[in-house]
């Protein structure tokens, strides 16, 4: 794996330390925050509070991926992204990242100013999303899922999880690769909660090494997620913040590289201590 990455005069140091990715949901109905930044003014002041709190970068998504959401029109989705791409842009110096699976999307958020492509469906809902990922030459984040969100809840019959997992990975990077996306600019992640079980969200934390083995840097969503609430008895996501602190450990102890998360200030915190314990640095 190439140990470093340089996006917008940022250089990431893969293994050095774990980065810190600040969710900005400008949806009306995502499952933790839904409707609380999907305003232009609102999203602003988020992301410029993120980035005061110690985000590396921050995610924009403008269609929810929650279990059983309703697909909204390309239209929609594209007006609320570029809305807010295009005031937040100017006031924030860190990488920005577009969760979408439209190739549409990520062209049009890319020349808008964003950096980064974060596809849940590791460039299979779209055909044309790894071809416009490699002709923008940005980073792309491939995760793994099953189905749709429509569908995911329905598909966790694993075999062998942590090998289809890894399977699916490969597979798509060696895709990326072929239509012309850079090995160093593949990131993966595991797909906490898309078409896994509580067992199963577990079990990925434990066995998350083995996909080290892929050669690319590793992020993980786990934040304010229902296994979390499940082992807590806590059924409202906000309450959830050192559910997911522990959670942030668990996968930077297994090697990952990357959390993404919603609770900026407090994540960051931990992220320092669990990296000077775990990489040995003060």
């Amino acid at each position: 794996m190439s140990n470093q990455l340089i996006i917008r005069e940022h250089c990431f140091i893969w293994g050095q330390r774990t980065y810190l990715m600040g969710i900005l949901n400008i949806t009306p109905d995502s499952f933790s925050d839904g409707g609380q930044f999907n305003t232009t003014s609102a999203a602003s002041a988020q992301a410029q509070a993120m980035v005061a709190a110690g985000a590396d970068i921050i995610d924009i998504g403008g269609q929810s991926t929650r279990p059983g959401v309703k697909l909204i029109t390309l239209t929609e989705e594209l007006n609320r992204v570029l809305s807010v791409l295009q005031i937040i842009r100017p006031e924030i110096a860190v990488p920005i990242s577009v969760d979408t699976t439209r190739a549409d999307v990520a062209k049009a958020a890319v020349e808008a100013g964003a950096d980064i492509v974060n596809d849940i469906s590791g460039g299979t809902y779209d055909p044309e999303m790894l071809p416009t990922v490699a002709s923008l030459d940005v980073p792309i984040m491939l995760m793994h899922i099953r189905g749709t969100p429509q569908t995911m809840q329905q598909q966790t019959d694993y075999q062998n999880l942590m090998g289809e997992i890894y399977s699916f990975l490969s597979q798509q990077i060696s895709t990326a690769i072929a239509v012309g996306i850079k090995q160093n600019k593949i990131i993966i992640d595991p797909g906490i909660g898309f078409a896994k079980n509580y067992e199963q969200n577990l079990e990925i934390f434990r066995r998350l090494q083995t996909l080290k083995m892929l050669g690319c840097p590793i992020l993980v969503g786990a934040s304010r997620k229902s296994f979390i609430g499940k082992i807590l008895n806590q059924p409202a996501p906000k309450a959830r913040v050192w559910g997911t602190a522990a959670a942030c450990c668990a996968a930077i102890f297994n090697g990952t590289d990357i959390v993404r998360v919603h609770d900026v200030p407090e994540m960051r915190d931990v992220l320092l201590v669990a990296d000077a314990i775990y990489r040995q640095q003060t």
